[in-house]
């Protein structure tokens, strides 16, 4: 049986379709245009679908804490929550919720509030209020911690923060942690930014690797615990799930597999494509980076740009991989809510070829050239200030900026800790 794959055998708009679905009898189909050229069949199996595969091997007779949030699902978006709790091989007795909460009901950056699943009755422990690191209490009965969470391949996206507190609460409780992994939307080859400075850890710069890490969640744990990187260098009893079929050059699209929004701001796959690009610079709330309006971190823009005049000078530096066009519109709430505001928008040609993080220096580049009496860095907050530092893990990349707003001057900071980082980060690949 091809479990997962929808089989279109006509393709024509608004055409009969002839499918066959899990070896069901075939049956009539009409569908839309906007349908063809979609994933039809799931060529990656994650972790969860793995473990389940193998009749929950490496739970059996345990009890079992899941980290988790709506983007742990199988191919058919059932909860890995439910999965478990339903699993007779498997005690399900207590879950651990991240950044906006186990089943997504809390918004970004709130407090998540110790509970109870409602539809399992299992406890829910927060990871993100005034705990992020699972307290010796909360792990008091639990035999193996799970971690099943979709990533997006940038550092200072706290899912992965949880994750290696999480293990360092196993090393320290003698909890066995085990990860269920899944696809890095960005693939496993695009690595890009400094590493973290001591001075600079927290929850959005949690560990010393690039901005954009490269690595599958699964990947990221294994070099964590064997490079020392955990606090005190401990070390857990780490066990990964690998996926099938998933393949270093994959785009999420590639894999088949149905996108779940990780967050409010990341309803798409290619969201993910888009973090990095203005994720940086939306920390100084300063410029619209379309969050609040419909296409979040694909626009930078103000009330005082000239859209028209700035994507003509961006597009005339020919950056590899990227094109920007004019945009007008009112953000919906967030940085300048309602105003009418003016800029550009990022459209990605080659994922591969963009130098994604660095978009934002561009755009600031060009921008101040427009309007030298606007320094981005003057107009924000001490707190937002410092936050832009931690993000990008340095104060050294604002500070060498902010001399004149040129990107030449901070390239090879941005870049040149990232040979030796992929070279060392080799030896803890899952995947061709």
């Amino acid at each position: 049986m091809n479990t997962g794959c929808l089989i279109v055998e006509k393709v024509s708009a608004y055409d009969n379709y002839e499918t066959s679905y899990l070896g069901m009898k075939k049956f009539i189909l009409f569908l839309p245009v906007f349908f063809l050229g979609m994933a039809v069949c799931a060529q990656v199996k994650t972790g969860i679908e793995v473990l389940r595969d193998g009749q929950f091997g490496l739970l059996k007779d345990k009890r079992v804490g899941l980290i988790t949030n709506p983007t742990g699902v199988d191919l058919h978006l059932k909860s890995t929550i439910d999965i478990l709790f339903e699993a007779p091989e498997v005690n399900l007795v207590a879950l651990y919720a991240p950044e906006h909460g186990v089943r997504g009901d809390y918004y970004a950056g709130d407090h998540v509030e110790n509970t109870v699943d409602k539809k399992t009755n299992v406890p829910v422990f927060s990871l993100h209020g005034k705990t992020k690191k699972p307290t010796a209490e909360m792990l008091e009965g639990v035999d193996v911690l799970v971690y099943d969470i979709q990533d997006i391949g940038s550092r200072s996206y706290t899912y992965i923060s949880t994750l290696g507190l999480a293990m360092e609460a196993a090393a320290e409780n003698n909890v066995r942690m085990v990860v269920l992994d899944r696809p890095n939307p960005l693939g496993g080859n695009k690595f890009e930014g400094p590493l973290v400075e001591d001075e600079f850890v927290s929850f959005v710069s949690q560990f010393s690797i690039p901005y954009v890490h490269g690595f599958t969640v699964g990947e990221l744990a294994r070099f964590l615990n064997a490079e020392g990187l955990l606090t005190g260098g401990v070390q857990c009893q780490l066990e990964v799930v690998k996926m099938q079929g998933w393949k270093r050059a994959m785009s999420f699209e590639e894999t088949g597999l149905p996108w779940v929004a990780s967050s409010p701001h990341i309803p798409h796959a290619h969201s993910a494509y888009f973090y990095p690009v203005s994720g940086i610079l939306g920390e100084l709330y300063v410029v619209s980076i379309g969050v609040g309006y419909t296409m979040p971190f694909q626009i930078f823009a103000t009330d005082w740009l000239d859209a028209e005049a700035l994507a003509i000078r961006l597009n005339a530096l020919h950056l590899p991989g990227v094109i920007f066009r004019p945009i007008h519109y009112r953000p919906y709430y967030s940085v300048l809510k309602g105003e009418l505001v003016h800029g550009v928008q990022v459209h990605i040609t080659n994922l591969m070829e963009a130098s994604l993080s660095l978009i934002q220096f561009y755009v600031l580049q060009e921008a101040y050239a427009m309007h030298p009496e606007k320094n981005v860095f003057e107009l924000c907050s001490a707190a937002r200030l410092s936050m832009f530092d931690k993000v990008c893990g340095t104060d050294k990349i604002r500070k060498s900026f902010e001399k004149r707003f040129k990107v030449e001057d901070i390239q090879e900071m941005w870049e040149e800790r990232i040979e030796p980082f992929v070279k060392k980060a080799q030896p803890y690949f899952l995947y061709p």
